[in-house]
């Protein structure tokens, strides 16, 4: 059998981690490969046409790759070299998985088994249509439950409708009260779980005729728990366990264990958690201590989880969870590390970096014979590329200066613009210590928004 041949097409700017790539990847999955270096610096630039009448031919080759943002019919390149033509991924680095490298199949990553209850914050003073709103927001994002959180005080005469709305909405509905007077509305209205029972309420739970949520009267001591529990179980009422979770510095590493007592208690009950009290209440970003809780959660067989979304840095919790889930059941059912299988939970800093090193980037710096302008960040510095010209600096006021000094001929108000833009996301990759592609969007894990490159832009302006 024939050994694989690929031929790479490129510009200058890759080449040299392209080759760094292929080097360390082609004796591990197994094929040959020749570099084609085209006669232009930024490979995203290239066009099929373009290509076609400059690429290689080499006869060994059984198959040609070109990038990833090169758009359009790959015919004439077929017809030009006479191989079968693939565009690559739009990243250099994610070639490891374009030949093969192993990554968690369909069946083994995206099931998840733990249910999100997401809460609507003092519903009763919103209007229906932005509960609604927010409701439609929170299941669209992965909520599998809408619980419609009520305020201490007088009853609320309009949770029946709201849950009725809900419902007639096709969303599944959770009532968040201690109060009969609005939880007997709410189950009669469709509710389907109560957030939360006690002793307080526990006899009228009897005629809810809906699931429960189990809390104790005092989470501290779990006083009351077990009487509830016994009552509802006697008159065969559903439920969960919530001996709650309580935020850092009131008890936090104490409330775990009561959750770890409860199971081995209750060895086959179903449980529930609200973590919503440690991400809302804790400052810092909420995706690792989201996907931490449904680790333990996860493991311990908790089976339902509260979240909230009210203060910013919590404000995508529900897509966190949704993501974070599916990353914990893939860990625990395959018993593989929770590592390179989610990276859209990786958001303020990216999974990898790459650099060129001080020895590629001298030589893609003389070899550079234009005057656009290629900006890099390495080493805690940012770099500016063109011909004759490597700035660097770690301000990017400074380094406009400093090109400006030079007098270029080239930088009119819209390059400027341009240049300007990109400088700003340097920036905040060096800030961050993330990853800085030119003419790309820095990577924000599930929160990316699409940037579409500059030559996408202009094709999109001629476009009549």
């Amino acid at each position: 059998m024939t050994r694989e041949h690929v031929q790479f097409v490129t510009g200058r700017l890759a080449e040299f981690s392209l080759r760094k790539t292929l080097e360390a990847l082609a004796p591990q999955a197994g094929f040959d490969f020749t570099i084609d270096v085209l006669g232009i610096t930024v490979a995203a630039l290239m066009t099929p046409e373009w290509i076609a009448r400059r690429i290689a031919k080499v006869p060994e080759a059984t198959r040609v790759l070109v990038p990833g943002h090169c758009h359009g019919d790959l015919d004439p390149i077929a017809a030009a070299c006479g191989k079968p033509v693939e565009r690559g991924p739009k990243d250099l680095r994610d070639l490891p998985t374009f030949f093969g490298r192993p990554r968690p199949s369909a069946e083994q990553y995206g099931p998840y088994d733990i249910e999100i209850v997401a809460e609507i914050n003092h519903a009763p003073r919103l209007t229906s249509d932005e509960i609604l709103k927010q409701a439609q927001a929170l299941a669209a994002d992965g909520a599998d439950l809408i619980d419609v959180g009520c305020v201490p005080g007088d009853a609320w005469s309009g949770v029946g409708d709201v849950v009725r709305m809900l419902r007639d909405a096709g969303l599944r509905v959770s009532i968040d009260s201690l109060n009969p007077a609005e939880i007997g509305p709410a189950a009669r209205a469709g509710a389907e779980l109560v957030l939360s029972v006690n002793s307080q309420n526990r006899e009228a739970a009897v005629d809810w005729g809906i699931e429960v949520v189990v809390v104790p009267d005092d989470p501290r001591t779990l006083a009351g728990l077990d009487e509830t529990i016994e009552f509802l179980a006697a008159r065969r009422v559903p439920l969960r366990i919530d001996p709650i979770l309580e935020p850092i510095g009131f008890g936090f590493a104490q409330s775990l264990g009561r959750y770890l007592d409860v199971r081995r208690r209750y060895p086959d009950a179903e449980m529930f958690m609200g973590i919503g009290n440690l991400t809302e209440l804790t400052d810092a970003d909420s995706a690792a201590m989201n996907v931490l809780l449904l680790g333990f959660c996860q493991e311990l067989g908790i089976r339902g989880v509260l979240t909230t979304q009210v203060i910013n840095w919590a404000r995508t919790s529900v897509k966190e969870c949704d993501l974070g889930r599916r990353l914990v059941h893939y860990a625990v059912a395959t018993q593989n590390l929770p590592k390179h299988a989610e990276p859209r939970l990786v958001m303020l800093r990216d999974p990898k970096r790459f650099e060129y090193g001080e020895t590629a980037l001298a030589q893609l710096a003389a070899s550079i014979k234009d005057d656009n302008y290629r900006v890099l960040v390495e080493r805690g510095l940012i770099h500016i590329l063109s011909a004759g010209k490597h700035l660097t600096g770690t301000d990017a006021f400074d380094l406009f200066d400093e090109l400006m000094a030079a007098r270029p001929k080239n930088l009119d108000a819209s390059h400027a613009f341009y240049l300007g833009y990109e400088l700003a996301k340097a920036v905040t990759a060096l800030t961050l210590d993330k990853d800085y592609r030119q003419d790309q969007a820095l990577d924000w894990g599930f929160l990316t928004r699409p940037e579409p490159t500059l030559h996408e832009r202009r094709k999109l302006r001629e476009t009549p």
